[in-house]
């Protein structure tokens, strides 16, 4: 259920970005001819060079597909810090009211190209981070699923089916013909073929007897043996694979967190040099 929840989340945001995104590209693209227009000399229709034809495009994008920056900074800032969303929202501020003013109040040039396509290539990257994270997900499910539900192990002289995760280091396993081998272990008798593939990608089943190690989720093809536990829940190859794609998932990218703490020094070092101008 919890596994829906978040998938269900994770795909409203990917339609909500997509969504801005759109809308931010639509109202942004004749922003960004006029200014390869100037640039290179290009002749445009005169209503693209209109002024307030540019403040109606640029103002939905600023406000509509921008909101978030502006949130996401106001936070921020109410936790003393400055972050990538200030910098954005500070950034993009800057070009649009300056552009306002130059618009209807005094001569000047406009900026509203800049702003409109900051917002519109950062919700490109956020786009994208959604989708990446959502096959993420995907994966961390996939690998959660090869995991066994239960195991057969020796207890107290009798055989006894349990679920995986009563199973204890020591714990003298069974695994039969075309079953998963639970936990992680060393075989101690028998001899079998193993369908290592979800963990090396060889699709060829490796040979295992007594003193191998074998690996929790792999599949054994055809031969019985009995193994002894020796990492379990937690600690087993395959947990600690979901748990590093979950930790990766849920952490920021190196250049991200250096963005982010770039953006603590030189938003306040930009404002105060700007007040002090």
């Amino acid at each position: 259920f919890d596994s829906d929840e978040e998938k269900i989340a994770r795909e409203r945001e990917a339609r909500r970005q997509t969504n801005l995104f759109i809308l931010s590209a639509a109202l942004s693209i004749p922003l960004l001819a006029m200014m390869f227009a100037e640039l290179f000399n290009i002749h445009l229709p005169v209503l693209v060079h209109n002024k307030v034809f540019q403040f109606a495009l640029a103002t939905p994008v600023q406000f509509v597909a921008g909101f978030q920056f502006y949130r996401g900074a106001y936070k921020s800032l109410r936790h003393g810090s400055a972050n990538m969303d200030v910098l954005i929202a500070m950034g993009t501020s800057a070009a649009y009211f300056y552009s306002v003013a130059t618009t209807f109040f005094v001569p000047g040039h406009v900026y509203y190209e800049t702003g409109a396509i900051i917002i519109t290539l950062i919700i490109l990257g956020r786009l994208l981070e959604s989708v990446a994270k959502g096959r993420t997900s995907e994966a961390i499910k996939k690998l959660m699923g090869l995991q066994a539900r239960t195991a057969r192990v020796y207890r107290s002289g009798r055989e006894m089916d349990i679920p995986v995760e009563e199973v204890e280091v020591n714990d003298l396993v069974l695994v039969r013909p075309g079953e998963k081998v639970p936990v992680d272990g060393i075989i101690e008798d028998g001899f079998s073929t193993i369908d290592e593939s979800m963990l090396t990608g060889e699709s060829i089943p490796v040979d295992k007897r007594a003193g191998d190690e074998v690996i929790g989720g792999t599949i054994n093809k055809h031969g019985s043996f009995k193994f002894k536990a020796t990492k379990v829940g937690a600690d087993t190859a395959l947990s600690q694979i979901i748990r590093i794609v979950e930790e990766a998932q849920g952490s920021k990218a190196p250049i991200q967190r250096l963005a982010d703490m770039m953006s603590a020094y030189f938003v306040p070092a930009v404002v105060g040099i700007a007040l002090t101008t």
